[in-house]
């Protein structure tokens, strides 16, 4: 085991030794084991925004054992999905890639200012499934956040007496955020230290805008000039908010509309040391060996590898 990986799992004192084994087993999976980066591979989309919109543009994904394999031959650390997903294909990829159970969802049949997330898996389905953790969304901002905080609370307290990691989808939504307000940056740094203070060993955001969105905390930010003009900078203070990097912060790639922009965010994300990425729509979406590239691209920018002037830069779809 590299330092770097003894040096995250040092964070985690008061896990027991299955959690940690399991946090092991993703840290030490893939391209990039032994690094300290993630790359991970969720495909909760179906559930999410429906099948045409999330397989439509690449007919192969409507197939559970696409993914599997896609995570698989990418080097991906780990590929995180909804229950029906993984039970589709557990059995046959057994042991190939440590799994994640998505274990609350969420559908847009409806459009609600105030979204919040249905329990459609258990910790015990996790285990049955041979998974390493738990993933959890959660919607800080939504008038149903505290519910959603609630129900993490005992799903984690249940996960970590079986030996798993949480993983925390931290989304700020709610009729009482701009749509702007959903990336700014203090909220972007609220929504990661309220996922820590809620336990997770893992924490996922989408890279914050230099947007702030809240009068009292934009007096602070401008009163002590907390840096955040770059992506980069803006990046290693959601960081700094996770317990000042003493968890794991990954992140979505962002909007774009090019290959190019969303390397470019991962460049940010690595320089600003962040811990990687959750990649869905941005891979699945295309050809698989477009997906390779690009993956394996982006896990070049994590390995500082330098990069291939080959990856061609194709139109991004739908993104996490």
């Amino acid at each position: 085991m590299t330092q770097r990986v003894k040096e995250i799992l040092s964070w985690y004192g008061s896990d027991n030794p299955g959690t940690l084994t399991n946090l092991a087993r993703l840290l030490n999976h893939g391209k990039l084991a032994g690094t300290g980066k993630l790359v991970i591979l969720p495909v909760d989309q179906g559930f999410e925004h429906g099948p045409a919109r999330s397989f439509g543009p690449n007919p192969p994904a409507y197939d559970p054992h696409y993914h599997f394999q896609l995570a698989i031959d990418a080097g991906c650390n780990a590929y995180a999905a909804p229950l029906g997903f993984l039970e589709a294909g557990a059995r046959e990829f057994a042991g190939d890639i440590p799994l994640i159970l998505k274990v609350n969802d969420h559908d847009v049949l409806l459009d609600e200012a105030d979204p919040t997330q249905a329990l459609t898996g258990s910790v015990q389905d996790a285990l049955r499934l041979g998974c390493a953790g738990i993933g959890f969304t959660i919607y800080p901002g939504s008038t149903h956040r505290f519910e959603m905080y609630q129900q993490i609370r005992a799903y984690a307290e249940e996960a970590k007496r079986h030996g798993l990691v949480v993983v925390v989808w931290s989304y700020p939504r709610g009729s009482g955020l701009s749509k702007a307000g959903e990336t700014a940056v203090d909220v972007t740094g609220y929504a990661a230290q309220i996922a820590a203070q809620l336990g997770a060993h893992i924490i996922k955001v989408k890279i914050p805008s230099d947007h702030l969105e809240q009068d009292a905390a934009r007096k602070v930010y401008e009163k002590h000039e907390i840096p955040i003009s770059t992506p980069a900078e803006r990046v290693r203070h959601i960081v700094q908010c996770a317990f000042n990097g003493r968890r794991i912060v990954i992140f979505s790639g962002g909007p774009t509309d090019s290959d190019e922009g969303l390397l470019n965010g991962i460049r940010a994300i690595h320089e600003g040391g962040g811990f990687g990425s959750i990649i869905g729509r941005n891979s699945f979406q295309r050809p698989k060996a477009d997906a390779l590239k690009l993956l394996d691209t982006v896990m070049g920018i994590y390995s500082d590898r330098p990069e291939s002037a080959s990856h061609t830069h194709q139109p991004v779809y739908e993104r996490v």
